[in-house]
């Protein structure tokens, strides 16, 4: 099968779509010709072959002033770019992972050559207006206005995805029409393992050997880690421990700054961007993850860290309560409560027989998570039209 995906967000950018695009895709090459459409590393359009044996099709697109590192493609002209790259490699099905102008595109012209689309949506309105200079009535009518643009862009596709039953039910009730099929992005259960060493994570990093808080993910504003290191301050009273933050972003300033403040910067390491390939590693450094944002429609960084065996420490918000179950994979908070984020730490961090328990459960709930079963399914969906025309020759 000839397989297409659009992603307005791919590599070399760091995010929960970007991975799951990725994986997606060098997964499917076993089987099948896949292709990728994505935003170009510069201002020019290319086509190239990867060493996985997807091949990209770039275009060109804009930096993004307030995220370093990303560029979106502008609306202008992408419908004739969209209908050149699918004239000319003719895909059976065409997957889209957003709605935004590079997958919009892709969509009106799939349809007008009556090909299969196939979308899934990892989108939340509240990545968008947490960063808009309005008030909360001004985001809440952006808010309205993305689900309904989104809405009017999944209308088109034969069927819609999303990462969780909780990502599936926003969607159909913000007017995604349904039914919204929950299925997760998965992950690979044999890279992150519980077997993996941490050494060359602690090593590269400087990471000593203590009781350790884990996050890793972009050090943005709607992540909350404002919210982690006044909790881990708390901690500090109480326990020997380490904070790891593991990513980048345009918080990270205000970060260790906030960790100078609270007299705990000696203790918390700021690693950086790190490889995807140095991750498996990284969570086997840590003696308990943390996650602390509200608006997460599955969390990849989390299945990850719950596949090496590590328990979870997570908002009681969006998706995370599929993954974190008190008492079972970790503990919830109320979203915000840094003291009660604190508390649930040394509960774990006190705890080694507590934390070790915690993270088997962990590993068997994401073994449900299999990328396998993942692939397995969006491939199903990807069959639709052949099945439909057999049936129709019948």
């Amino acid at each position: 099968m000839r397989i297409l995906i659009g992603a307005e967000t791919y590599a070399p950018h760091v995010n929960g779509a970007s991975y799951f695009a990725q994986r997606l895709a060098d997964a499917l090459t076993a089987r099948h010709e896949v292709h990728v459409v994505s935003p170009s590393t510069g201002y020019r359009s290319f086509r190239r072959r990867a060493a996985n044996g997807v091949v990209e099709h770039r275009v060109r697109a804009l930096p993004v002033p307030t995220h370093p590192g990303f560029r979106f493609c502008a609306p202008i002209g992408l419908r004739q770019v969209a209908a050149r790259i699918l004239d000319e490699v003719l895909p059976d099905v065409v997957h889209v992972q957003s709605h935004f102008p590079l997958c919009r595109a892709l969509v009106s012209e799939a349809r007008a050559r009556g090909l299969l689309v196939v979308a899934t949506n990892h989108f939340m309105p509240e990545n968008l207006t947490h960063y808009l200079p309005v008030g909360g009535g001004g985001r809440q009518v952006v808010h309205d206005w993305a689900w309904r643009d989104a809405a009017r862009v999944f209308a088109a596709a034969d069927a819609v995805t999303a990462p969780t039953p909780y990502a599936a039910a926003l969607a159909t009730m913000a007017g995604v029409p349904g039914p919204v099929l929950p299925l997760s992005c998965g992950i690979d259960l044999e890279r992150f393992g519980p077997q993996v060493s941490a050494s060359e994570f602690r090593l590269r990093h400087g990471v000593e050997d203590k009781p350790t808080v884990l996050y890793v993910g972009r050090l943005d504003a709607e992540k909350n880690l404002d919210v982690v290191i006044r909790a881990f301050a708390l901690v500090r009273e109480k326990a020997d421990a380490r904070l790891v933050l593991v990513g980048k972003g345009a918080e990270r300033q205000n970060l260790e700054a906030l960790a100078e403040r609270l007299g705990v910067s000696g203790t918390v390491r700021f690693t950086g961007f790190v490889p995807d390939e140095e991750l498996p590693s990284a969570y086997a450094a840590a003696t308990v993850f943390v996650n602390a944002g509200t608006a997460e429609l599955q969390s990849l960084v989390t299945l990850e860290a719950m596949a090496g065996g590590r328990p979870v420490i997570g908002a009681d918000a969006a998706a995370l309560p599929h993954l974190v179950i008190d008492d079972e994979t970790g503990y919830l908070f109320p979203p915000g409560d840094s003291m009660a984020l604190a508390d649930r730490l040394l509960t774990v961090l006190g705890n080694p027989d507590l934390a070790e328990s915690l993270g088997r459960s962990a590993r068997a709930h994401a073994e449900k998570h299999d990328e396998a079963v993942t692939v397995a399914a969006f491939e199903s969906l990807y069959a639709i039209r052949a099945a439909r025309a057999a049936a129709s020759v019948v």
